[in-house]
Formats: C-alpha cells, structure tokens, sequence
C-alpha cells in the first residue's frame, strides 16, 4: 500500500511539475514574442521594412489623424485602396470631401467652404468673384476636378493608397527599437529613428501581419493612425444630378 501511495504521489508531483511549466511557472520569465508574428525578435530595421512591405501589400486602409505640411496643418479621415479612396479632409477652418474612382476625381463641400476660397487673397479678383458669386450653386454639390485643374495632383494624393503611404512611412535617421505597448489593444512594437524618436517613429503591430499601427512623424509634423487593413469598401459615383463639372478648371482658390 506504502508503495502504491509513494508512486501516486510522485506520478501528481510530475504532473504538477509540468503543468506549472507549460504555464511559465516555477519562477521563469514569460517569453515576450510568445504568440506574436515574431518580428519583435527583428532588427530594428527589419521591423521597418516588413512593416512598409505588410502596407504595401494591402488591398486597403483607413488612415486619420494630422498632417502638418508646408506650414498647413491637415487633418485626414480617409479610406484608401488601389483604384481609389473617399473621406475627409479639414485645414484652415475648411473641410471637405474628397472621392476618386479611378481617375475621377470629386471634391465635396458646403458654401461656406467656396465663399472662403474664393475671397483669400491671392490677387486674382476675378478668380474670387467667380468662385464667391458660384459658392451657393456650389453648396454641397460633387465637384467633379478636372486633370488638367492645378489642384487636381494634390487634392488626389490625398485619395491615392500608395503616395500617402510612401510618403509617411519614411523615417529619418538611424532606426533603434523602442517599447513594446498597445495601439487599440493591439500589442505593438516601436521602431524610432534619430535621437529619442525625433525622426520619427512607427508603432508596427505584433498581432497578425506587422502592419503599422501609429506614425508619429519626424519633427512633430503630426500623428496619424493607420486601421482597418485589408478591409474592402465600396467606391460609388455621385449620382448625376449632385455632379458639378466645370470642364478645365474648377473655381479658384481650392
């Protein structure tokens, strides 16, 4: 009986043993990656390039926050994928809505946008009669921008997937790895550049693919957060009769 107790007890002392173990137990420190998509293990430089290769791979994404720019400062809420993108856009106390499919290229807004466009004062008077005597037909119609518009290369890159994304993700400077944290509780791992990050810095996402979570940009020149990776949206084209086309160029002052 003495026999058969010892060994009971020393077949549970082993399963305990090795439970305690599975669970990181007996005193040993719980691996960091564990469960992650391991780039956490990486070279700081090789957390940045599967990060830009994760982003350039998507299909879609959503991107908000603020972008300072030429002594402007934009704040973003857009929707991006290849062959288009559609949100909003505010600066200067204006704001709009852009949409592009393809290469169409539509701008959305209420008189009070045009009315203030068109009286800044740029000299060129006519340009701002036209586009305050047209701010009421103007008043939340699709605006449809032509290609040859001088606006139409910038207003478009904010709708286009790849410029805004080569253009941000850029960090400058030697690239160090920072602290692991959490970007809408999504664990991450932080990728600087420069002097304590002042080149900028990238939270890269631990879970799933290593997209980029959060970019804050070199110089302070604004935060923007990066969601909704690969979710698909639908593009529509503004119904006809809510389209505006001004055939070569728009009413100054956009």
């Amino acid at each position: 009986m003495r026999t058969r107790n010892t060994a009971l007890v020393a077949a549970m002392c082993a399963g305990l043993a090795a439970t305690l173990a599975a669970c990181g137990g007996g005193g040993g420190e719980k691996d960091p990656d564990a469960g992650t998509n391991g780039v956490g293990k990486l070279p700081a430089a090789k957390i940045e390039t599967r990060a830009r290769a994760a982003a350039g791979s998507a299909d879609a994404v959503r991107l908000s926050g603020n972008l300072v720019t030429k002594g402007r400062t934009y704040k973003l809420d857009m929707r991006l994928k290849g062959d288009g993108g559609t949100g909003q856009v505010s600066t200067e106390g204006s704001t709009f809505e852009l949409l592009r499919i393809g290469k169409e290229l539509y701008l959305k807004a209420d008189a009070g946008f045009w009315a203030h466009k068109g009286s800044s004062g740029d000299g060129r008077s006519g340009a701002r009669t036209a586009a305050g005597g047209a701010a009421d037909k103007l008043d939340d119609k699709y605006v449809k921008i032509p290609a040859g518009d001088p606006s139409y290369q910038r207003l478009s890159g904010f709708t286009d997937k790849g410029v805004l994304l080569d253009g941000l993700l850029g960090l400058h400077g030697r690239i160090t790895t920072g602290d692991r944290g959490q970007v809408d509780g999504v664990r991450t791992i932080r990728v600087l550049a420069g002097k304590a990050g002042e080149g900028g810095s990238l939270d890269v996402s631990l879970e799933g693919h290593p997209y980029p979570l959060r970019l804050h940009r070199a110089g302070g020149a604004g935060v923007i957060r990066l969601a909704d990776w690969n979710k698909d949206f639908e593009l529509t084209a503004p119904d006809k009769s809510h389209i505006l086309d001004y055939g070569q160029q728009i009413p100054e002052g956009t």
